[in-house]
């Protein structure tokens, strides 16, 4: 599959709802609720902090987004967060593995020390497994800090990795 990564545009929102929608549905890896509204969903992947990217096919279908932003203000900033979300139609494509990459290099470019993830949960073993395979650690354990659909309170890591060594 040929995939590629452009920077969102607003009118994206067509394409990412569903994305959203089915991922919070589930209840396995976002604290957002289920039925959270399309308005919500806008306001989180655009606003005046994020960068956002699509990853589309060839005939430019939407499978994939996600969104850098700094992951703390003022004296934290030269730290990067990134949210990720992938069509459940897409998954097991290696749609998160190029988002992932994309993002490295994209916070890079953007000047960013290191990237943080303040909540990956931990029963989510193939995005767990990806970051740890794109270079980050896992350095802290949040305990039953999510309350999965299915399996109830479970554990959320924070994880971390130096983009550069400025020393």
């Amino acid at each position: 599959m040929q995939i590629r990564i452009r920077a969102a545009v607003d009118t994206d929102i067509d394409a990412l709802w569903p994305i959203f929608d089915a991922v919070i549905e589930a209840g396995e890896s976002y604290p957002f609720a289920p039925g959270t509204s399309r308005e919500t969903c806008a306001g989180y992947w655009f606003n005046a902090r994020s960068t956002s990217f699509v990853a589309v096919d060839a005939d430019g279908r939407v499978l994939g987004m996600y969104k850098l932003v700094p992951n703390q203000v003022d004296l934290g900033a030269h730290v990067a967060n990134a949210s990720y979300m992938v069509s459940p139609q897409a998954r097991g494509a290696g749609v998160g593995t190029l988002l992932g990459r994309h993002s490295l290099e994209e916070a890079r470019r953007q000047g960013y020390l290191a990237m943080q993830f303040n909540y990956v949960i931990s029963t989510n073993h193939a995005a767990v497994a990806l970051w740890k395979k794109l270079g980050f650690a896992i350095v802290g354990t949040l305990p039953r800090a999510f309350r999965h659909a299915r399996l109830g309170d479970v554990d959320a890591y924070v994880m971390y990795q130096l983009l550069e060594d400025r020393a």
